[in-house]
């Protein structure tokens, strides 16, 4: 049991690891959302570009794609290297991915246009568009990657994993038909 836990605990730290590439993707391929500033009054505000646009939706639809696709992803490479499965492992695949996409997301972030909008909006000027932060606005996509992760190792293990012996142990021995052991 130790030495699944050890191993459990080593692909939790390299699923999670696995963020920073999903962070990455996530801030390049995401749809930018466009933000114009205007003054108002002699305050600043920013507006939407596109009030009807859905870029806001695809930022957080990419997020969950990706999420699910780097969690079939680990799930099919974890399968590889341990064909056998276990509670260990399956908690090792869910809290990996949980802090994975934590990581990406901060990540994404951080990475992304500048926080504070009013500031942007007076540095690129009046009527001028710019991209608003990445922002994830659906925080269950959070969940994607261990949802993924989890569902498709124990698809693969169900399918494909090692099987327990028939229990009970019995040599089968051939009858007459009537029950009656041939001898």
């Amino acid at each position: 049991m130790r030495t699944e836990v050890r191993e459990a605990a080593v692909i939790a730290v390299a699923v999670a690891l696995g963020g920073v590439l999903l962070g990455v993707l996530w801030w390049w391929l995401a749809p930018r959302v466009p933000l114009v500033g205007d003054v108002v009054d002699r305050n600043w505000v920013v507006y939407l570009k596109d009030t009807e646009g859905e870029q806001a939706v695809g930022v957080d639809g990419t997020f969950t794609l990706l999420g699910l696709a780097f969690g079939v992803v680990t799930a099919f490479v974890v399968f590889l290297v341990r064909r056998r499965g276990g509670v260990p492992l399956v908690v090792a695949l869910t809290v990996g991915g949980l802090l994975g996409s934590l990581l990406a997301w901060r990540l994404g972030v951080w990475l992304g246009p500048a926080q504070d909008v009013v500031a942007h909006a007076r540095s690129v000027g009046k009527g001028v568009t710019f991209s608003a932060p990445l922002k994830l606005g659906a925080k269950g996509a959070l969940l994607a990657w261990s949802l993924a992760a989890v569902l498709v190792h124990l698809g693969l293990t169900g399918l494909f994993g090692p099987r327990d012996p028939e229990p009970g142990g019995y040599e089968a021995v051939p009858t007459d038909g009537y029950g009656a052991p041939l001898a």
